[in-house]
């Protein structure tokens, strides 16, 4: 059975937004900033859908009993994991039209609005991670998302399939994989009952070391 959790807006992370919008935060961005706080304040929800599932891995190929997939970089995220959790992750769609309606009064804003839902999204993934990993009392490894190394993006479709994500928490994806809402996850997590070296970062899991937003880890 999907499972839903919705939670409460988590504390921002500034240096993540600035890291995002690629500035360092001086005082006329901290004041755009606090505006757009205020302005997302009523705009934004919280949402995960969910499925606790049983993993096993047999090379390259991950078998979650509901579906099954290749792919070596998921299997080696996945070692010494008998349990996983599938799920995604929104903050709806009021970013979304915030950010296209300050595309043409402010392009400055736009950008910075940009930047907060990239790290609202993060910021509630890494929440949701951690809730389960306390719920389960198990070593969270880092949650790794289609798109992520040999993982192809359009395995995309099954987890909206599994995870009924429009019924559960209004989130789509076009036949093109582009989700809607925008600020929005998809991934797997391994929970393993031995302790995890680094805490679930999404970074740590995706191969792509040219990336212009990845985080030291």
């Amino acid at each position: 059975m999907v499972l839903i959790k919705t939670y409460d807006t988590p504390p921002f992370d500034e240096r993540e937004v600035f890291r995002y919008a690629g500035g360092r935060g001086d005082d006329s961005v901290r004041e755009l900033f606090e505006s757009c706080k205020a302005e997302i304040a009523q705009c934004l929800s919280y949402k995960v859908c969910y499925l606790p599932l049983s993993v096993r891995t047999e090379g390259d190929f991950c078998d979650f009993g509901a579906f099954g997939v290749r792919s070596a970089n998921l299997a080696h995220n996945l070692e010494g994991c008998a349990q996983a959790v599938v799920f995604a992750a929104t903050v709806g769609v009021g970013m979304d039209r915030l950010i296209a309606k300050y595309c043409v009064l402010s392009p400055a804003k736009a950008l910075l609005l940009d930047a907060i839902g990239t790290e609202r999204i993060e910021t509630l993934c890494d929440l949701f991670c951690d809730d389960i990993a306390r719920e389960y009392r198990r070593s969270a490894k880092p949650r790794f998302s289609p798109g992520y190394g040999d993982l192809d993006l359009s395995f995309q479709k099954e987890l909206f399939s599994v995870l009924n994500c429009r019924k559960h928490i209004g989130l789509s994806i076009s036949d093109s994989l582009m989700m809607s809402p925008s600020k929005s996850v998809t991934a797997i997590m391994g929970l393993s009952e031995s302790e995890c070296l680094k805490p679930s970062r999404k970074c740590e899991a995706c191969g792509n070391t040219e990336c212009a937003f990845r985080s030291a880890v």
